[in-house]
């Protein structure tokens, strides 16, 4: 499937969600890895915001991408995040969705004018 780039320079995005491993079988516990490295995945909810809309999404990052330092409902920036839409059928039916990826987790700042008082 097609990987489409997410450009988050106008974007607001705050961690709603510590970074954990990626489980890739919830059945023997088996921790997702990328299929080209081999490093251990972990995936982290966030709130997107741009132009007045929000919407909650999980991102996966290499685990070595997770930077220290970030503190829930702090702003974050996800360099290289991608989307690449997916679908797959389990138990008979039919199932799809937006997986999002990104390079990495690091702190950011307020964007001015966030948060600021009047």
């Amino acid at each position: 499937m097609r990987t489409i780039r997410v450009e988050t320079a106008a974007a607001t995005i705050l961690l709603t969600e510590a970074p954990e491993p990626k489980v890739r079988d919830r059945q023997t516990g088996e921790i997702a890895k990328d299929v080209v490295s081999g490093e251990a995945l972990m995936t982290l909810g966030v709130v997107y915001i741009e132009e007045g809309e929000s919407s909650l999404i999980k991102v996966t990052v290499p685990e070595s991408g997770v930077s220290e330092g970030l503190a829930l409902g702090a702003p974050v920036s996800l360099p290289g995040l991608v989307a690449r839409p997916w679908e797959s059928v389990f138990n008979g039916q039919q199932r799809h969705g937006i997986a999002f990826r990104a390079a990495a987790v690091t702190p950011a700042a307020f964007p001015a004018g966030i948060g600021a008082t009047a």
